[in-house]
């Protein structure tokens, strides 16, 4: 068998290697808008049994794409992890009722407000809590991962002495809520209540206590800092449609009050 030199070798090796390191990769779809989300949360979020997702933050999404003239991909992702995807740009934006915090803005650039809930405890109907700190003390309080919520009990409730129990997914939560294993779990009034309580698996448990201040400016899709130009898109869109109604004939197909807020 014909040899080379083994210098010559190593020329053809390094041709090779830089031929490839200058051979650009194939480029993602400027029309598509890859949109990460977590189907766990009716009826904001849900997964379908044919597989597609839905629900009023996809309903709204498919709006936003069909404004700026691109199509929406959905990822589908643990809550926990939607933020570092979008990061390293697995993802091009969020769209998963993610909450707009002072915390996630030091990470993340935010569109304009999509609407606002307000967040409650739910436990077993005649459960005898208080929802402060001292009224749950030895509780344990089940969150999702990665959410407000869950920074929201980290800070207030723990360290007087609540066990705070953070979950992967909010169906989780749920599971384990009814076998007993947790005493409340803390989350979106709208989700809690449809996703829920309203459900076969929610019956003989309610809110306790009224609403809480998370301190989060709304829900909003969670954009790169740098995508400043996708931002003004997603963000004339949003306008648009609340100026045009659109925006109040998809709320209304979910909801009966005002889900934008102030």
């Amino acid at each position: 068998m014909k040899t080379f030199p083994l210098l010559f070798r190593s020329t053809l090796l390094a041709a090779a290697i830089a031929a490839t390191a200058t051979t650009p990769a194939l480029a993602k779809d400027p029309n598509v808008l890859r949109l990460g989300i977590d189907p766990s949360y009716p009826p904001m979020d849900v997964k379908m049994p044919d597989g597609h997702v839905t629900g009023f933050d996809v309903d709204l999404a498919d709006e936003i794409c069909r404004r700026i003239a691109m199509h929406c991909e959905w990822v589908e992702m643990e809550f926990s992890g939607v933020i570092p995807a979008l990061q390293a740009r697995k993802i091009d934006a969020i769209v998963s009722s993610m909450a707009i915090t002072e915390k996630r803005m030091q990470q993340i650039a935010f569109s304009t407000k999509l609407f606002q809930f307000k967040s409650r405890l739910i436990a077993r109907t005649g459960t005898p809590l208080t929802v402060s700190a001292e009224g749950l003390r030895g509780k344990r309080i089940g969150v999702q991962s990665g959410t407000q919520f869950e920074t929201y009990v980290q800070k207030n409730w723990q360290p007087g002495g609540v066990e705070v129990v953070a979950y992967q997914s909010q169906e989780g939560v749920f599971d384990d809520l009814i076998a007993g294993r947790l005493d409340a779990a803390l989350l979106g009034s709208v989700e809690a209540d449809n996703g829920f309580l309203k459900t076969p698996k929610g019956k003989g448990f309610g809110f306790i206590g009224g609403p809480l201040e998370m301190g989060d400016h709304g829900t909003g899709i969670g954009l790169r800092k740098e995508d400043v130009a996708l931002k003004e898109k997603i963000d004339r869109a949003i306008g648009a449609m609340r100026a045009d109604g659109t925006y109040q004939k998809i709320a209304a197909k979910y909801f009966d009050f005002d889900v934008y807020g102030n």
